[in-house]
């Protein structure tokens, strides 16, 4: 076991931190109030390699491994959620599905330029009736020669007004229900699709979050993503890898919680003395402190699984689930040490508990999580070899 970071990755701790000190932080609080961020920081992003930080070279990327982007997700998230969000949904949910099941014409075609950060991409998968249950989706997709016709509905979309391209899930044969589903490369160019924003969120306010339409929309038969029916099995892996993104983000908005309440320990006294000599103080400081350390300890620990190239369900699972009920606590004690400054936005804290309760409840629930866990320790589910495994690190370059 090895628990230092490489050089390599030191550095790019390093540079996102400084991005986000110079280029988000002092500018957060506006974009707040606007309900958006400044697209030109996708531009940025893109010049530092941190659109496609763990995508192969051949493809554009900068070829890191996937803890580097678990560094990227857990420093964004440190400035604010909804940049991690963008690179979970963009890096995680989108471009290593291509990575794992796209054809090399699709890698071509969509990895390498997303991996660039001359297009964005996202991922369709909730509807309005079918979150947690996936197979509840009616979302349909027909065969009509050459194209696949597609009706339907997605909502709770991040980046459903920015992204250039999507994957989509819908029924190709509804009576086989899991088996039924198929995945599908779109484009927002194609006609029949359009996108709505969701307004009056709680939290991730500058986030672009809302839902995509499809009406009579025509996909090009090379644009499924794996074989028709293995959209289920495609949608779970996709979701190995936003949860990891999340985990880490909670790891980020946890360590932000942290350096906020200690230096607010330092400045604020009562009855004569800082506040951090209080012992119930120093409690919450605590729980912190052991949250971080231990989110840190279970998100790392999925990044070398999946350098490995090991199916890391199990291991991913309980490290979103834990990672982001530690950043709500987090957050939720650094509201109580602020006190009534807390309840304002006067200070971040009050944006870090709004922003920390929408990764207990996307990519998989607390409450879907727990039972997944208790099922693994009961031998009720178990992991197999996916016929098209995450490529391991280092990438094998041809």
């Amino acid at each position: 076991m090895n628990f230092d970071f490489q050089e390599e990755q030191q550095l790019l701790r390093k540079t996102v931190r400084q991005f986000v000190d110079q280029e988000i932080i002092p500018y957060i609080a506006k974009w707040e109030e606007q309900g958006a961020f400044d697209k030109s920081i996708w531009k940025r992003l893109a010049d530092l390699g941190l659109m496609g930080v763990c995508v192969p070279e051949k493809y554009g990327g900068s070829g890191m491994d996937y803890n580097s982007l678990a560094i990227v997700c857990e420093e964004l998230e440190r400035g604010d959620t909804a940049f991690r969000t963008a690179v979970s949904v963009h890096t995680g949910l989108n471009s290593m599905t291509l990575m794992q099941w796209g054809t090399e014409q699709q890698k071509q075609k969509y990895l390498t330029p997303q991996a660039k950060g001359e297009k964005i991409g996202a991922f369709g998968l909730t509807e309005p009736g079918a979150g947690s249950d996936v197979a509840a989706m009616s979302t349909v997709a027909v065969l009509d020669g050459e194209d696949y016709i597609i009706n339907g509905q997605k909502t709770w979309i991040s980046l459903c007004d920015s992204a250039d391209n999507f994957i989509v899930f819908a029924y190709t044969d509804k009576s086989k229900k899991h088996h039924g589903i198929s995945a599908f490369i779109v484009e927002r160019t194609m006609a029949g699709f359009s996108s709505k924003a969701i307004k009056g969120k709680y939290g991730i306010k500058s986030g672009n979050t809302g839902e995509l339409f499809f009406d009579q929309m025509r996909v090009p038969k090379e644009n499924l993503l794996g074989k028709e029916g293995e959209g289920f099995k495609i949608a779970m892996s996709a979701l190995d890898n936003g949860r990891f993104t999340v985990a880490a983000g909670a790891v980020g908005l946890s360590l932000a919680c942290l350096e906020a309440s200690v230096k607010y320990c330092h400045e604020r006294q009562t009855f004569g003395k800082e506040i951090g000599k209080h012992q119930l103080v120093q409690q919450m400081i605590a729980k912190m402190e052991a949250g971080l350390q231990m989110s840190r300890l279970l998100v790392y620990r999925v990044g070398e699984l999946k350098n490995k190239g090991v199916r890391n369900t199990r291991e991913t699972s309980l490290a979103k689930w834990q990672a982001c009920d530690f950043a709500n606590k987090a957050a939720d004690d650094a509201v109580q040490i602020h006190g009534a400054y807390g309840y304002s936005d006067e200070y971040p804290v009050a944006r870090f508990l709004r922003n920390s309760k929408a990764p207990v409840i996307y990519e998989g629930t607390r409450e879907i999580h727990t039972i997944m866990q208790a099922e693994y320790v009961l031998g009720y589910r178990e992991d197999k070899t996916l016929s098209h495994m995450l490529p391991k690190w280092p990438f094998e370059e041809e």
